[in-house]
């Protein structure tokens, strides 16, 4: 009767086994040049493929010594499997799940969780399907793609690089165990749960399963069991690297291809970042931050920029991105900001272009400038409150001098300057009338507000023989 109207009847309405090959739904992934993971894009489940060749030896045999011992024997159920799992009810007084790894898959892609006995009889019928389809390497390496491990986490690489903060491929025999032992009740097993050394024991059982089925000796069980306490495992978090450079990065994808192929289409986006120089700068930035927060300077930011490729090597947002105090998460390299005397520059290579040479002297004297109208004056001074007389432009720019500056800015004109760095990449300061009317004098001092980025881009043609280029932050997308 089953065989011959039950199971014709549900084989109807049986999504094809065709689908468990997932060809969407995988995470994006942002690297930096050298191919290290800053963060991966999903919307709910975090996915990243990989190869049956890519995950270790150990982390195969562990699943299938602590999931389904006989998956190379079987067609995709195991009797002696459902059997066991239903001696169960006299022995610990409930039924366990007797699945096979070809089941879990199905339930995992195919089917929902839901344990009604119309599923089971689905999931038994599409195992069969998928085992006659699929050879045993291609099923093992869809289910460690597709099981879960805790959290968004689903597969073994996204696993991986969120409880030990490396490529799956670099596991060794401990931590292969341990996400071995995950996927029968994550929230229970995972070391970020309420119960942080649940795992411990769990990984204990399946290195015994692994040694019972002779994947490894008894010295490597007994060596294992003394450390398997001790993993160290990443701060929840703490795989967010670079999350300021991250973020602007997902915009321009986001803008470029849309959302839904950012979150789940498997983009693998290369990026110019170098994180071990981003490192680097995010320390500096700390600790230079810690030096004068008794004059209440308490955060700050960073952009390096490649000047002949415009390449952005690293983007410090904010002296800590998590904390709340001083707006962390806000990025502070794209966000205006006053430019200080870094925005002199711009006046002098003006100069410069109008027929002015690095000799050419300028009266640094106290000097006091019409408002006009209704306008105050304006009495500008040094840093350092002293006046030097006559001055070569080039002592005038190399110590910083506030009053020759501004004297020059009013000699080649407002306008001329602001035309001069919107050309050279200062795009919040176009040269028009509203500008003008918004900048004064002051512009020369860091009077007008500007972006880091755009500044530290804008210093590229200093370094390329005045040919400006564009902050380049993507390499490749796959």
């Amino acid at each position: 009767l089953v065989s011959f109207l039950v199971l014709p009847l549900l084989a109807l309405n049986l999504p094809s086994p065709d689908k468990v090959v997932r060809h969407e739904g995988y995470a994006t992934q942002i690297l930096d040049r050298n191919g290290e993971t800053l963060y991966n894009v999903y919307v709910n489940q975090r996915r990243n493929p990989v190869n049956l060749s890519d995950i270790p030896l150990y982390l195969r045999q562990a699943t299938i010594a602590i999931e389904d011992k006989n998956f190379y024997k079987h067609k995709g159920f195991d009797v002696l499997g459902i059997l066991r799992g239903f001696t169960r009810i006299f022995t610990r007084g409930y039924a366990q799940g007797g699945s096979t790894l070809t089941q879990q898959l199905v339930k995992n892609v195919l089917l929902s969780a839901d344990r009604t006995l119309v599923r089971k009889i689905k999931e038994f019928v599409l195992a069969i399907e998928i085992e006659t389809k699929y050879s045993k390497d291609e099923i093992l390496q869809m289910y460690l793609n597709e099981a879960p491990y805790g959290g968004t986490a689903w597969g073994v690489e996204a696993a991986s690089e969120v409880y030990f903060g490396k490529k799956v491929k670099d596991l060794d025999l401990i931590e292969s165990a341990i996400l071995g032992g995950l996927p029968q009740s994550p929230s229970r097993y995972s070391p970020y749960s309420s119960n942080s050394k649940a795992y411990v024991e769990r990984t204990k059982q399946v290195l015994r399963r692994m040694r019972e089925d002779g994947y490894i000796t008894a010295d490597q069980e007994k060596n294992a069991n003394s450390e398997v306490a001790n993993v160290s495992f990443q701060p929840q978090g703490a795989s967010f690297k670079a999350p300021h450079f991250v973020q602007y990065v997902q915009k321009i994808l986001t803008e470029r291809y849309g959302e839904a192929a950012v979150e789940q289409g498997g983009l693998k986006v290369t990026t110019t970042l170098d994180l071990s120089l981003q490192d680097k700068a995010q320390g500096i930035v700390s600790e230079e931050i810690a030096k004068v927060e008794k004059q209440r300077i308490t955060n700050g930011a960073v952009v390096v920029i490649n000047p002949e490729t415009g390449e952005i090597l690293a983007m410090v947002g904010s002296k800590n991105f998590n904390d709340p105090n001083y707006d962390g998460q806000v990025n502070v390299t794209t966000s205006l900001r006053q430019p200080g005397s870094s925005f002199k520059p711009f006046t002098y290579v003006t100069a410069f272009k109008k027929g002015y040479t690095a000799s050419t002297l300028i009266m640094d004297v106290p000097t006091t400038f019409p408002g006009g109208g209704s306008n105050p004056d304006y009495n500008p001074v040094n840093y350092d409150e002293k006046y030097r007389g006559p001055i070569q432009l080039r002592y005038a720019l190399g110590n910083s001098i506030n009053l020759a500056a501004v004297k020059l800015l009013a000699m080649v004109g407002i306008k001329d300057v602001l035309e001069t760095a919107y050309s050279m990449g200062i795009t919040t300061l176009p040269p028009t009338s509203e500008t003008l009317n918004r900048v004064g004098l002051s512009l020369t001092l860091g009077g007008g507000e500007v972006r880091l980025l755009d500044l530290t881009d804008a210093y590229a043609p200093f370094m390329n023989k005045g040919f400006r280029v564009d902050p380049l932050a993507i390499l490749k997308v796959e």
